[in-house]
């Protein structure tokens, strides 16, 4: 930055031009100073800071009921302000309903002042939501045979009639759609991977191993292959085509970003 002389001019036109000057060489410095400012903090992130986004550590996914719970908290303290009432989620009508009835004996639906038969009025209801555990069943393919005791006894061929194996997703194997389509979803949809699984599945008492899942889901991908390509193609055809591209933890490593 150049001195300001000791005297200024006493022309006004060279006076403007002093005044301009001197703003134009301020701005330079504030910008530079503004610059040099962003980088003394990237340098203090990059040195002192995450280098990427990380998860939670294991200890903070515990927190999760203390953290709802004080969210909990402010809202109470924020409806008591605004004098709203609270609101309860309505329960889905789509969600089959199972009638409890909680009615008095027989000796309680008499008058106790005129011992007359009471009339029923109305009823209260209340709902209540109930969770039932995954249900796992083995099904039985039962194929009887056939056969003629006369051709039998007569010493003629004998042909045996029975019905046909009954179709299978994958051929000699135990795995029904419906489990295919639970691993399947809770992999692709829901992340979980399949260790995961095979210790859920040990929990009903059934010995899954990853490696026979993972067998399965590659049956799978050729089987549903036609159906990938027709959904890809129609998928083409749109005129606007977006992807997801949230950040999903599928290896150990904390400091790294995944994609699934």
């Amino acid at each position: 930055m150049k001195e300001a002389p000791n005297t200024l001019p006493c022309d006004v036109t060279a006076l403007q031009e002093l005044v301009v000057a001197l703003r134009a060489q301020n701005d330079d410095l504030v910008a530079k100073n503004q610059r040099l400012s962003e980088m003394f903090r990237l340098a203090q992130q990059k040195r002192f800071g995450k280098s990427s986004e990380a998860y939670p550590g294991q200890g903070e996914l515990f927190n999760e009921a203390e953290e709802l719970v004080e969210q909990a908290v402010d809202e109470e303290e924020t409806i008591t302000y605004t004098r709203q009432k609270p609101k309860r989620e309505k329960i889905s009508a789509d969600i089959p309903r199972e009638r409890i009835i909680h009615d008095i004996s027989d000796e309680d639906k008499i008058c106790d002042c005129c011992q007359h038969a009471l009339h029923q009025i109305g009823e209260d209801t209340s709902e209540k939501l109930e969770f039932i555990p995954a249900q796992v069943k083995v099904i039985v393919n039962v194929r009887p045979k056939y056969a003629c005791k006369a051709c039998e006894k007569n010493g003629i061929t004998n042909k045996i009639k029975q019905a046909p194996v009954p179709a299978s997703i994958i051929p000699k194997g135990y795995a029904t759609p419906s489990l295919l389509s639970q691993i399947i979803t809770s992999k692709y949809q829901f992340g979980l991977p399949l260790y995961r699984q095979e210790a859920m599945f040990k929990q009903y008492g059934i010995e899954l191993s990853r490696k026979t899942t993972a067998q399965w889901m590659m049956k799978c991908a050729d089987i549903l292959q036609r159906l990938y390509d027709t959904l890809r193609q129609r998928l083409l055809e749109q005129p606007v085509i977006y992807a997801d591209e949230t950040t999903l933890k599928v290896v150990s490593d904390n400091k790294s970003k995944s994609y699934m």
